[in-house]
């Protein structure tokens, strides 16, 4: 993750206009500089960072203006959502992409220093709040929320993560400021923490809990699916360089909607064009951005995730992280609806796609030059994934199951398994199964290769 603060500086002093638009004598026209801030390893936020930058859609959209600018687009690439709030508010970014919890302080920020910000479009959501997982050590002897009283608990403090660990844990009945030792760290360090043994838990944001997990250095503790709370990632804009540049926002959110297309349309590709760029495994990507993956995108600002952001302001305000954000002026879809004409409207009234399990075999080389099949294989059960990768054991890249409960998905080989008479049911956290398990007489909890043998 690169950060330019030499190179935006220099832009700053070439173009002194404003970050939304400096130009420069280039000829007959004008060199118009328009400045993206990214996550790259916030996954969620690929369709307004790393994907679209790998398509080239923005640039593409910005040339078919032909209006006498010549565009060049600045990407920078920042580890959470703060520093670009911060060089939004100081006239150095014009577009950025960042999850719920940093989009209210992105707001309130604005609005405080009278560089008020809008939110323009929505990324990668899930509609029940399985984004944020809490994840512990694999030899944890840690169950449930409960157990984590008292205990060391790494998370980043303001991201929707710790939203989602405070929640978690009020309706654990464990006070969040003092029945735990929280520790505000940086998800990579927060990692670190947990791998070392100087934390007890991670809550963190996508891809962090799913990238310890796959790597055996972490298990699911708490599936932040069962608040069934939404979660999502967005893009704010600011309001001057909105105002001052409708057509350069309205050709961003017009390459936004084509990247979301492209990965609804070949989810593979797309995962193996983010692995590339991020250097994170393509089979962590796919848990969250593939065909039936945690995340649904889509660029319409939905009335769910509205009401979602409106309840999440007084958990920032009880950590005194913001007073009261004005979430209604906030929102401003009115150039989304303008760069997707009718298409808005459908979009809007889409619904997610139902939790299915796939499998991802191993094949011909795949779109980044890794070893994998550019197609996924989908089956109506759980059983009959795992019927599938019994039989093809040494072909199987990945095989995702979807939670029996709260239908986040999860890696088939890290889920908790429970039989249940002939079925077979995954769930991401002990607790969930406990509770399947409490409510169905005769159900057990079973390891992945008895799963495998009972599929069989």
């Amino acid at each position: 993750m690169k950060h330019k603060p030499v190179a935006a500086a220099a832009a700053l002093l070439l173009f002194p206009l404003s970050a939304c638009g400096g130009s420069a004598s280039a000829g007959d026209g004008s060199v118009v500089t328009v400045t993206v801030g990214y996550q790259s390893k916030t996954i969620n936020t690929v369709t307004a960072g790393t994907l679209l930058r790998s398509l080239g859609y923005f640039e593409k959209d910005l040339n078919a203006l032909h209006d006498g600018h010549t565009y060049k687009v600045d990407w920078q690439d920042y580890a959470t959502g703060a520093p670009i709030t911060a060089q939004m508010t100081a006239g150095k970014i014009d577009i950025g992409s960042m999850g719920d919890f940093p989009l209210l302080i992105n707001a309130a920020r604005g609005k405080q220093l009278g560089k008020p910000t809008r939110l323009v479009s929505i990324t990668g959501y899930n509609l029940r709040g399985g984004l944020n997982t809490v994840v512990t050590a694999p030899d944890s002897t840690l169950t449930s929320l409960t157990d984590l009283k008292g205990k060391k608990v790494s998370t980043s403090i303001g991201s929707a993560a710790d939203g989602t660990l405070v929640r978690a844990l009020q309706e654990a009945g464990i006070d969040p400021d003092k029945g735990i030792e929280k520790l505000n760290q940086q998800p990579a360090v927060g990692a670190s923490a947990l791998v070392a043994g100087s934390v007890d838990a991670l809550s963190q944001f996508v891809a962090w809990p799913g990238l310890l997990t796959y790597q055996g250095k972490a298990k699911a503790l708490y599936d932040g699916a069962q608040l069934n709370h939404p979660t999502f990632h967005g893009v704010t804009a600011r309001q001057d360089f909105a105002e001052q540049r409708p057509a350069v926002l309205e050709a961003f959110l017009k390459a936004q909607s084509e990247a979301t297309d492209y990965l609804n349309a070949h989810p593979v590709a797309a995962a193996e064009k983010v692995a590339k760029a991020t250097e994170l495994p393509a089979e962590v990507v796919y848990l969250y951005n593939g065909a039936h993956g945690i995340a649904t995108f889509d660029p319409a600002i939905k009335p769910q995730l509205v009401a979602a952001l409106k309840e999440d302001v007084s958990v920032l305000k009880a950590a005194k992280l913001t007073g009261d954000v004005d979430v209604d002026s906030f929102v401003d879809d009115q150039y989304a609806k303008k760069a997707l004409g009718a298409d808005y409207a459908t979009r809007l009234a889409a619904k997610p796609a139902a939790a299915a399990s796939e499998v991802w075999p191993k094949g011909s080389t795949g779109a980044a030059g890794s070893a994998g099949s550019e197609k996924t294989l989908a089956f109506k059960s759980p059983a009959e994934a795992l019927s599938y990768v019994a039989r093809h054991r040494n072909g199987i890249r990945a095989a995702y199951v979807p939670d029996a409960t709260t239908g986040t998905l999860w890696f088939a080989d890290k889920a908790v398994w429970v039989t249940d008479g002939e079925e077979l049911l995954p769930f991401v956290a002990p607790a969930t199964a406990k509770a399947y398990i409490a409510a169905h007489g005769g159900a057990r909890v079973i390891t992945y290769a008895d799963a495998l043998e009972q599929a069989s």
